[in-house]
């Protein structure tokens, strides 16, 4: 699979501490090339600067959280509506795909809104990671496996900060419990890299809690 026109990239930045990642879209293309708009850093929205012959490090997402890599050369500059940079389109062979890792699973009680086909209630969760989470809800609503729902999720940091992640999930479990509620297990669907970020530090500083630090 090749990126094409409307999907968003990714450009990742070596840098003494690590790596940034710089977000951008695919504008236009031809036979050998793709447009994307003007890189931006993710956190700070500062350009990136590129010029003619850089070599750049790339990737996009795909079903299932596959993260999909591949080196490309910037071989031009354009101004449409927006600036744009113009790369060497990859050939299929040269794209990596890698999974994305296993995340931290952690404990935790937040409110969740839920609506499946129509049908809205209001849930506590059982457990937290960037792939997915589990909720309580009452047994008698009808809920089943591989469904598609939407939800809506409050996040509150450490230092007060309150963030809300609008998300779509499959559900993949279902457990009846003895006191007549079922406990429902869900993956994320399709999630933006952004909102997945929000989840996967809350569930970092939850563990920095149990460990006491």
């Amino acid at each position: 699979m090749l990126p094409g026109i409307g999907q968003f990239l990714y450009v990742v930045k070596e840098t003494r501490d690590g790596e940034e990642l710089y977000k951008t879209k695919v504008a236009d293309e031809s036979r050998d090339t793709l447009a994307i708009e003007e890189p931006l850093h993710e956190k700070t929205g500062k350009p990136l600067r590129l010029f003619s012959g850089d070599r750049v490090q790339l990737f996009f997402l795909t079903e299932g959280g596959v993260k999909n890599y591949f080196l490309s050369k910037v071989t031009g500059f354009s101004e449409d509506a927006v600036p744009l940079v113009w790369i060497e389109k990859p050939q299929p062979h040269q794209i990596r795909k890698v999974q994305r890792r296993n995340f931290l699973r952690v404990p935790a009680e937040l409110d969740l809104a839920v609506n499946v086909d129509g049908t809205r209630f209001v849930a506590v969760t059982e457990d937290l990671s960037g792939g997915g989470l589990a909720f309580l809800c009452d047994g008698n609503i009808a809920l089943n496996p591989q469904q598609t729902i939407s939800c809506w999720l409050l996040l509150q940091y450490r230092n007060g900060q309150i963030e809300h992640v609008p998300f779509q999930a499959t559900i993949v479990r279902i457990k009846k419990l003895e006191s007549g509620r079922q406990l429902v297990m869900v993956q994320f669907k399709n999630m933006p890299e952004a909102d997945q970020q929000k989840i996967v530090r809350y569930c970092f500083e939850r563990q920095l809690e149990f460990r006491k630090v």
